[in-house]
């Protein structure tokens, strides 16, 4: 690739997401250092990657956002790895009581792309997008296995910038185990960590080349490499069959869409930066179907013209992000080390916390979000707005359903036989001399109006308004609320001035959740 088909503000976004994605919060003074760019650079790139999305600003740092997930999706969607191999890897873990995980090849590491982990005090902690060494794991043998003589004087020379530093005498004996795989598994023998020992089976597609592998993982406490491999050896050389049929899965149509850029230039000025835009809605897009996009459809997909379009793409093949097969353009699982495993990581409070911050920032309202627990509603995260009269409430406090405007929310959200039964169970009584009791009537307005607004029903001055989290399938999961004073304002006042910003902020956290890998499906 000539320097010609370079995007240089791209090159330079991407360098600053992966200084981004090694620390938790970052500041723009430290990108400069850790980058090498110009701090007004750094500044442009920042601005861009806020206005995206894929950066949020708090105080005078940044830190990366759930929303630039996107990107390495768009390498898991295209693979169809996970979607294919997950749900195996789920029955497998179940059957050996054992945590399973699938890593793919990358560069001189290895790269796990899906992990089910087993609830114990030891356990392994390797989250999606994390990359090993491939010496020190037992998929990296399984990969070694094909390597070309240049591959090997690569692995050499690379400075081993993994999660396990490595060692010049490894070489030998990673020779001897790649070899070794030609049995058709592979083991790690306490390799990353004293006590952790796995097992691998190699999964190929339709060529034969090994694409991905799939590790058993234990303990010693549990078993040796020997009864761990004749435990599970079996099961697994059974299940590559299965696995290769599924790995090679079917394509998804995406949609088409609009250059992302357009318009935006000239709202915010100089600051934006239209080729890094481009260059990453064209990323984002190349999961839409299984094995990438040709340049029409990535074209296409973004609604750039080719020429802007291709540049993007070759550029992120030369970055090493993106390979070409034929017309086809792929992501390569280099993408994950874009924050991924960092974000895909964060608790469920992690990710609705600055929604609900921003919220009452905005509202100048304590702001809360619960979950339906049998009758009653669980606290399960709050920002309070600091006032001389405030609602005493922390996380894990509980209030019955019928009363509250998130337990209304919740019970409207339950299917009729959920619904009467959850009913059943805590027949309404009058908390104040306003509670409505009448529930079936109010549920199904709340139902119809997509929120619900209790006026001193549960407490007389007490006024909360409250509006749904929906998951993936669009059911309703838990809800967020903004409580306030009934003297601030009439009922009209308080639905005007706070109805348009809670739902939009709901909008906004399920846009997040339905990116993260374990929230997709909220329980």
């Amino acid at each position: 690739m000539t320097r010609d088909a370079t995007v240089g503000p791209l090159e330079r976004g991407l360098a600053v997401l992966r200084a981004m994605s090694g620390t938790e919060v970052s500041r723009a003074s430290e990108l400069t250092r850790e980058t090498g760019l110009a701090r007004s650079t750094v500044d442009r790139v920042l601005a861009t990657l806020v206005r995206l999305g894929y950066v949020r600003e708090a105080d005078r740092s940044v830190r990366l956002a759930p929303p630039l997930l996107e990107l390495g999706n768009a390498y898991l969607a295209g693979s169809g790895l996970p979607d294919a191999l997950g749900p195996l890897a789920e029955r497998l873990a179940g059957e050996f009581d054992e945590s399973v995980s699938v890593a793919v090849p990358d560069g001189d590491g290895v790269r796990f792309v899906t992990q089910i982990t087993r609830r114990r005090t030891m356990s392994p902690a390797f989250r999606i997008g994390d990359l090993l060494p491939a010496e020190r794991c037992a998929p990296g043998a399984l990969f070694a296995a094909g390597w070309t003589d240049g591959d090997w004087d690569r692995w050499r020379s690379a400075e081993g910038g993994t999660a396990v530093p490595r060692t010049p005498e490894a070489e030998p004996d990673f020779r001897r185990r790649a070899a070794g795989s030609a049995r058709g598994w592979a083991e790690d023998d306490q390799l990353i960590e004293p006590g952790l020992i796995a097992v691998a089976v190699p999964v190929r597609d339709a060529s034969g080349r090994v694409v991905c592998a799939v590790s058993v993982v234990s303990h010693t406490s549990r078993h040796t490499i020997g009864s761990l491999a004749g435990r599970v050896l079996p099961r697994l050389r059974a299940a590559v069959p299965v696995l290769a049929a599924e790995a090679r899965g079917a394509r998804r149509p995406g949609a088409a869409g609009v250059d992302p850029a357009r318009g935006v230039k000239e709202e915010a000025g100089a600051e934006f930066l239209q080729s890094l835009a481009r260059g990453l809605a064209v990323l984002a897009r190349l999961g839409d179907e299984r094995g990438g996009l040709t340049l029409a459809e990535a074209a296409e997909a973004t609604g750039l013209a080719r020429a802007t379009a291709r540049r993007s793409l070759l550029t992120l093949a030369g970055l090493g992000y993106v390979a070409q097969a034929g017309r086809r353009f792929a992501a390569l699982p280099r993408v994950l080390e874009l924050g991924y495993a960092r974000l895909s990581s964060m608790g469920f409070g992690e990710v609705v916390h600055p929604h609900l911050a921003g919220l009452m920032e905005r509202v100048r309202e304590s702001v809360s979000m619960a979950v339906l627990d049998g009758t009653e509603i669980r606290y399960i995260a709050r920002v309070s707005a600091y006032r001389i009269m405030s609602v005493d409430i922390t996380v894990g406090s509980r209030l019955p359903a019928y009363a509250t405007s998130m337990g209304r929310v919740l019970l409207a959200g339950l299917g009729p036989e959920r619904r009467a039964g959850a009913l059943a169970r805590t027949p309404p009584r009058p908390l104040t001399r306003r509670t409505r009791i009448d529930l079936d009537a109010v549920l199904d307005e709340v139902a119809e109006g997509g929120y619900a607004f209790v006026d001193e029903e549960l407490e007389e001055g007490l006024r909360s308004l409250a509006v749904p989290v929906r998951d993936c399938a669009g059911r309703v999961v838990a809800a967020v609320n903004v409580a306030t004073h009934a003297a601030r304002g009439t009922a009209a006042e308080t639905l005007a001035a706070l109805l348009p910003e809670l739902t939009e902020t709901a909008h906004r956290i399920e846009a997040d959740l339905r990116l993260m890998p374990d929230f997709r499906d909220l329980p």
